[in-house]
Formats: C-alpha cells, sequence, structure tokens
C-alpha cells in the first residue's frame, strides 16, 4: 500500500447537514474500517462490530423516515455514503446496502402497527438485516422460486432453501419471499422472518474469489412458523415489493461499485507519482496519463449517472430504467478500472501487497449481485422497445 492518503472526493451535496454527514463517514472508514480491510477479507473475518457502530452513528437507516429511528435522507446523500464505505471495504459498504434493501420492504409496504413494532430496532437498535430472494434453480428467473409458505391457522409455515444470502447465519432478520400461491410472480408473498426462528438454519458459507470476509451462505427454512402479523403486504404481493426493492438497490450496488473503482484509482494514481522509471515518476509517462485519465472519467461518469437515478426516486420520479443503466454501467465500469490499476503498477500490482488485486476480485461479484448485467441490459432494452414478441 502507498503512503499517500486518497483525497477526498469533491462531491456535490445538498445541505451542510449532508457535507456534515460525508465527513462523519470518511472520518469512520479511515479511522476503524480502512485500516484493517485486507487483513480481515485475508482471513475471512466478519466485522460485526463495524455495523454496530455505524447502527450507533445511524448510518443503517439513512433513507428512511425519522419517526422511525432513520436518517431521513435524500438517496442521492445515502448512496454517496456507500459508496465512501465501499472505498474503504466492499463488505461493509455492501452490507449497508443490504442491510437497507431488507429493511425496504416493511418501510414501504408494512401496515403502522408493523412499522411502529419493528422498525426502530431494525434501523437503529443495533440488529443487521438480510434479503432472501434467490434459490439455487431460481436466480435470474425469482419468479420461479419455489419456497413455500402455507397457512396454519393464524401463522405461516415456510419450507424452502434460499441461496446466495448476504449475511446469512449472522442476519438478525430476513426479509423472505416465498410462494403462497400458484406458479408466477403473482402467488409470491413476503415476510419478515427472525433470525433466531425455530427451523432456520445456514449452510456453511461459500468460498468466493473476493469479499471473503462477508458471509454469503445457503439459508434452510424446515417448517419455520411465522406469524401473519410478520406478512408484508397483501398476498400475493411479494414479487410486486421485490421488484421495488431491487431498483432501489441497485442504485446501492451502483455506488458500492464507484466506491471500489475509486479507491483503485486512488492507490494507481498514488503509486504512479512515486515510482520511479528510467529517472521519472511513472506519471509522467503519456500511455500512463492516458489509463489514469480513462479512468478518472469512468468514475466521473458512473457517479453522475447513479446521483442522476438517485435524484430521480427523490423526486418520486419513475427511475427503474436509470438504476438498471447506473447498476449496468458503474458496475462494468469498476471491473474496468480496478483491471487497469493492476495493470498500472505491474507485477506489484498482482500481490496481496497492495489492495488493487482484492478490489479487482470484488469488482467483479458487483457484476452478477442484484441481478447480472445482462439482465440489466433486458430491464433497460424492456424500457425503450417493450416486452419480447417471442
Amino acid at each position: 500500500m502507498t503512503d499517500r492518503a486518497p483525497q477526498p472526493v469533491d462531491r456535490q451535496l445538498p445541505t451542510e447537514e449532508s457535507r456534515d454527514l460525508l465527513a462523519l463517514v470518511r472520518e469512520i472508514a479511515q479511522r476503524e474500517i480502512r485500516p484493517t480491510a485486507a487483513e480481515e477479507e485475508d482471513s475471512g473475518r466478519f466485522p460485526r462490530e463495524v455495523f454496530t457502530l455505524l447502527s450507533e452513528a445511524g448510518l443503517l437507516g439513512l433513507p428512511y423516515p425519522g419517526e422511525y429511528g432513520g436518517g431521513e435522507q435524500p438517496y442521492e446523500v445515502y448512496l454517496q455514503v456507500l459508496e465512501e464505505l465501499a472505498a474503504a471495504r466492499l463488505t461493509v459498504g455492501l452490507g449497508v446496502s443490504v442491510h437497507s434493501l431488507a429493511c425496504h420492504g416493511l418501510a414501504g409496504y408494512g401496515t403502522k402497527e408493523q412499522q411502529g413494532a419493528h422498525l426502530p430496532a431494525m434501523l437503529g437498535g443495533g440488529l443487521l438485516g438480510a434479503y432472501c430472494l434467490s434459490e439455487p434453480a431460481a436466480g435470474s428467473d425469482a419468479a420461479s422460486l419455489t419456497t413455500k409458505a402455507v397457512r396454519d391457522g393464524d401463522d405461516w409455515i415456510i419450507t424452502g432453501t434460499k441461496a446466495w444470502i448476504t449475511h446469512g447465519g449472522v442476519a438478525d432478520f430476513y426479509t423472505v419471499l416465498a410462494r403462497t400461491g400458484a406458479e408466477g410472480p403473482k402467488g409470491i408473498t413476503a415476510f419478515l422472518v427472525p433470525g433466531d426462528a425455530e427451523g432456520l438454519t445456514a449452510a456453511v458459507p461459500e468460498k468466493k474469489m473476493g469479499m471473503k470476509g462477508s458471509p454469503t451462505a445457503q439459508l434452510h427454512f424446515d417448517g419455520v412458523r411465522v406469524p401473519d402479523a410478520r406478512r408484508i403486504g397483501e398476498e400475493g404481493q411479494g414479487f410486486t415489493i421485490a421488484l421495488a426493492a431491487l431498483d432501489a438497490g441497485r442504485l446501492g450496488i451502483a455506488a458500492c461499485a464507484i466506491g471500489v473503482a475509486q479507491a483503485a484509482l486512488d492507490e494507481a494514481l498514488a503509486y504512479a507519482l512515486d515510482r520511479k522509471q528510467f529517472g521519472h515518476p511513472i506519471a509522467d509517462f503519456q500511455g500512463l496519463r492516458f489509463m489514469l485519465a480513462d479512468m478518472a472519467t469512468k468514475i466521473e461518469a458512473g457517479r453522475a449517472l447513479y446521483l442522476a437515478a438517485a435524484r430521480l426516486r427523490d423526486a418520486g420520479k419513475p427511475f427503474s430504467r436509470q438504476a438498471a443503466m447506473a447498476k449496468l454501467f458503474c458496475t462494468d465500469a469498476a471491473m474496468a478500472v480496478t483491471t487497469d490499476a493492476v495493470q498500472v503498477l505491474g507485477g506489484y500490482g498482482y500481490t496481496a501487497d497492495f489492495p488493487v488485486e482484492r478490489l479487482m476480485r470484488e469488482a467483479k461479484v458487483l457484476q452478477i449481485v442484484e441481478g447480472t448485467n445482462q439482465i440489466q441490459r433486458m430491464v433497460i432494452a424492456r424500457h425503450l422497445a417493450g416486452p419480447e414478441t417471442r
């Protein structure tokens, strides 16, 4: 790692409060997250204490209502917080995004009684959430999920397996999508399931290319009993709830991707200014200067794209197409930028002594989670040309 500290991003923020918020986040990231990120990722350690700290600082419920303990921040501010956290350590930035995703259903579709009973602990009470949509045979085709929830008086009995669950086995609550009716999207309902529910177990976490500190695991529901009072929305409304959450969640992934890319550019630039060859810093050579310029341009373009989508959301306007565009562009940009960062560092970039190899491995997963980039292209095309006619 280089000795040069990264320069703060020049951000356009709407209020003095939001500027103070981003300053606090940068301080926490530099003091509590970044120094141990490489070591803890290498050892596969999940930083639960960091999420507790973020909860105490009011950073786990930023885009949600203040009456339930949220921060009432616009999405354009919340996403820039995610970017700062992901630049320090993707396990943390993406973890906050997933937690926010897990809160989305109850915050948007729950009753006042449900919100009052659960949201304060979820948003600022130290709890950590996870989102359960994907299954072993239902990934991109999420509407084909087979986990079942069957009525039993005032309860539901959930049986099945969820896959690729971030925070699987360590979350305090899960937003679970299960089939309560016929096949297809209209037969799916959402539930809020406690992490310690009887019959709920987690498999051994997946062994991943990157983000080794973030547990990703299958969850097995063996007759898990959930009161109807924990059903979110109406019966059969679950897929609508899931899609709304994913639109917002894709913006979170886009912001995390730009954070990873920014961290890689910071490392590459610092190295290029320090490293000398042929009597000059390698940053003097035109070929490398052009690489740095292209990296910075991709980052600025991605940031502008996700913020434009966030401002549409904040204004209450449709943003699904723009969210898909932001997720697609920003994650592809992160993969390109981190790969170029490894190239700038040459042989050193391929070693674990510098963080760019870890950033490149982490960037890859962002092209996959919350809808692969091929799915994003399908979403965008449907907005442009309508549904496929085949």
